[in-house]
């Protein structure tokens, strides 16, 4: 993968381009494929943003979501949308089968492919690109890479809110250790850029039904697990009980803080059935390390203290499974 930098001429004309990020995405996917859209949509270039599925309803108010495209209820026009275009970026994922749906196109496709992310060890698919996993976010780097063309000038209000979106929610608030001083230097210029803060906070943090609330009741009542002897939390999820609340896209997004909330709590694990598939969330606070237990034990990966991973076992043997190497991995 050449340096993102080498791919600048590229953009020196007018080009159609075709952004997606990965499946299920969440406020750091969005924010910097948006964030993304509408600084190439200012220079002049004719954008497509495609996700992989829908949305979280708590993203919906995000500029700019209406041009996007959701692969899963427009195949064919997201499918005619890459073939037309001249360039290819990807955000916020480091192996094309972090889209699912549209793996297999992104491979076939021929165009140059340009990746931002911040995650590890990214496939050696892309043409130009740049992952660097001490980034708090795909969105701080969306932020950089306008910098690194000399357009912070450009930077909208938009844009700022769509960075800071992403910004704010993969770094819990601004409250995991990868919030750098650079993280705050950034959202101070985005302040002065006219950037309010308040109203993205209550749009995702203050926009819940009384449905989704009543769920968390019942996550921690009664799906919640703790291990004081591992320092490990659990919380597991049936189909059956994603069904009986109505669970929606994204209804299940920051769960697996709260199990790390807890004091002495060093490790927290949601498990997720959904359809045919298990998933899993992993956190952690201190020197555990969540990416490489996911790569271990659940075919995953992501970050050193913020992870995922999918079990190919039913969700009670996955669930068991867990609990049995519990006594193997001592977190601190």
């Amino acid at each position: 993968m050449r340096a993102i930098q080498d791919a600048f001429p590229l953009l020196e004309t007018p080009k159609k381009i075709f952004i997606t990020t990965h499946h299920k995405p969440d406020g750091d996917a969005i924010g910097s494929m948006l964030g993304l859209y509408h600084y190439l949509i200012k220079k002049g270039h004719e954008v497509t943003p495609v996700s992989p599925c829908e949305l979280p309803d708590f993203l919906m108010w995000m500029p700019g979501v209406q041009h996007l495209i959701n692969y899963e209820a427009e195949p064919k026009l997201a499918l005619t949308a890459l073939s037309n275009a001249d360039l290819i970026f990807c955000v916020d994922f480091n192996d094309y089968s972090r889209t699912k749906h549209l793996t297999e196109a992104l491979t076939e496709a021929t165009q140059p492919k340009i990746l931002i992310d911040h995650h590890l060890m990214p496939s050696p698919v892309w043409d130009y690109g740049t992952s660097i996993p001490e980034k708090s976010s795909t969105a701080e780097m969306v932020y950089d890479f306008i910098n690194e063309c000399g357009d912070n000038s450009l930077i909208d209000n938009e844009i700022a809110q769509c960075i800071y979106t992403g910004v704010l929610t993969d770094t819990g608030s601004f409250r995991f250790s990868i919030t750098t001083a650079a993280v705050h230097e950034m959202v101070a210029d985005l302040k002065r850029k006219g950037l309010e803060h308040s109203i993205i906070h209550e749009h995702i943090y203050d926009s819940w039904s009384a449905t989704r609330m009543k769920f968390l009741g019942y996550v921690l009542l009664e799906r919640m697990e703790i291990f004081p002897k591992y320092n490990a939390g659990l919380i597991t999820l049936s189909k059956k009980e994603l069904k009986l609340f109505n669970v929606q896209s994204g209804d299940t997004e920051g769960l697996v803080n709260y199990a790390l909330s807890i004091a002495n709590i060093r490790f927290a694990t949601l498990i997720t059935e959904r359809g045919d598939e298990v998933k899993m969330s992993f956190r952690s606070k201190g020197d555990f390390d969540v990416s490489s237990f996911a790569r271990t034990y659940f075919e995953g990966g992501g970050h050193f203290n913020a992870s995922g991973g999918r079990s190919k076992r039913s969700f009670s043997e996955t669930v068991a499974y867990f609990k049995e190497i519990l006594s193997d991995i001592h977190p601190r």
